[in-house]
């Protein structure tokens, strides 16, 4: 039986525990969160990086690891993460559960107070951070930002909504960018390090065995330090209905590669998580490009060979949705037509049973998937807090369950394409 509750533990300071006996580990988690700006995405995102280096009782990473060790073999790694247009870091940590320890010895006490020590108490140098070790993690974070232009398929993503969401927090990446990277000091890690202390919202979580009056105990004697502050608000996210403009933004990017990115991005009319017509959202997504039963993979990538991938996701917090397809460079225009071709076959309400019935127990089969794992059910249920939501992935499946063909078309209706991105080869 799995149990869950939230509590406000302290103002602005909240825990999400998750009471199960399913799993030998517990996880145990703790996130700041703040809005993503680009002037400071790239500073926040190297706090954790910075402070898992080593804290004033345990000052380097083999000291840290030497705990762990202790602890069963525990991991307690930095996290940036984005939800909607919050910007999400702090450290998500799992251990050897309770009810499995020898003799008893309880795990969740140590590791609680090593992560309010991460958090809470970092080595210092002349009332800072260590200055290798800012420069160490600066560099690797610089280095984590250009990596990812290795990966195309998500480098062509990241490009749609960096042009599609300009001047919206949502274009901004959750690293930030490399220029800025580089550009970090010392003293402006250190003052974004206290400026996060003060005023991002804080967002505890926990999944084990242990009652949550315990973890709630635990979690408030290791986050005794945070300072009492009245400014810990949630971020919002900002959700347009459509892009304003009578035609779709093109942007074209010529790299060496050997196969083009066809992304094309679309707002959903204003629906989000927090919205009535969600879970329709939800069935819509899985028709039309979602699953691998869907239309953009059965037709324009099986059927028709025009793409060597091709497939849709939802951020469900902003209420836009990307398609992602691998295509040859002379297949541009054949392929974009027949992505906004099957948009148009789902308006038109043509979607067999089988595909309604596909797309339903796809979507309810990924949320009972999320119980199953416990990494997947602490990042569910950090996105849905961001988004100031409460329900859970049964609730969610319940609603999944009652949508019908009608719901889709008037979902579906509602979407509208935004901006294309095409990354292509270089002309000889």
């Amino acid at each position: 039986m799995t149990h869950m509750t939230r509590k406000e533990l302290r103002p602005g300071v909240y825990l999400t525990a998750v009471q199960t006996h399913k799993f030998k580990s517990a996880v145990l988690s703790a996130t700041l969160l703040t809005p993503l700006t680009r002037e400071r995405a790239s500073v926040n995102a190297l706090v954790p990086y910075v402070l898992r280096r080593g804290t004033e009782q345990h000052p380097d990473m083999e000291a840290i690891s030497a705990v762990l060790d202790d602890l069963y073999g525990g991991s307690l790694e930095p996290m940036v993460r984005k939800k909607g247009e919050t910007q999400c870091v702090g450290f998500v940590g799992s251990f050897l559960d309770d009810a499995y320890t020898l003799n008893k010895e309880p795990v969740l006490e140590p590791a609680a107070r090593l992560l309010g020590d991460l958090f809470l108490r970092p080595l210092t140098v002349e009332n800072g951070f260590a200055p290798d070790y800012v420069k160490r993690e600066r560099d690797n974070l610089a280095d984590r930002i250009r990596a990812q232009m290795n990966e195309k398929r998500q480098y062509s993503v990241q490009r749609l909504v960096q042009t599609m969401c300009q001047g919206e927090a949502y274009g901004v990446d959750r690293y930030g960018d490399e220029e800025s990277a580089r550009a970090i000091t010392g003293e402006s890690l250190w003052s974004a390090y206290q400026n996060l202390l003060n005023t991002a919202r804080v967002e505890l979580y926990y999944c084990g065995s242990a009652e949550p009056e315990r973890v709630a105990a635990a979690l408030l004697t290791a986050f005794s330090a945070l300072p009492e502050t009245g400014a810990r608000t949630a971020p919002d996210c900002s959700v347009k209905a459509n892009s304003g403009r009578a035609e779709p933004k093109m942007v074209e990017e010529a790299m060496d590669v050997t196969q083009g990115k066809l992304a094309m991005g679309f707002r959903t009319g204003g629906i989000a998580v927090q919205s009535a017509d969600y879970p329709a959202l939800l069935v819509f997504n899985a028709v039309y490009g979602g699953t691998t039963t869907s239309k953009l993979f059965m037709n324009v990538r099986e059927k028709l060979s025009l793409c060597y991938f091709a497939s849709s996701m939802l951020e469900k917090a902003k209420g836009v949705m990307l398609v992602s397809s691998g295509i040859e460079f002379d297949k541009y225009e054949q392929a974009r037509n027949e992505i906004m071709a099957q948009l148009e076959a789902v308006r038109r309400g043509e979607v067999e049973d089988w595909e309604l019935v596909g797309a339903v127990r796809s979507i309810v089969s990924a949320l009972i998937a999320t119980q199953d794992s416990q990494g997947r059910l602490e990042d569910y249920w950090l996105g849905q807090v961001t988004a100031g939501q409460t329900e859970t992935p049964e609730e969610l499946c319940a609603r999944v369950e009652t949508v019908t063909l009608e719901n889709v078309v008037a979902v579906a209706k509602q979407v509208e394409l935004d901006t294309i991105y095409f990354l292509k080869g270089q002309e000889d």
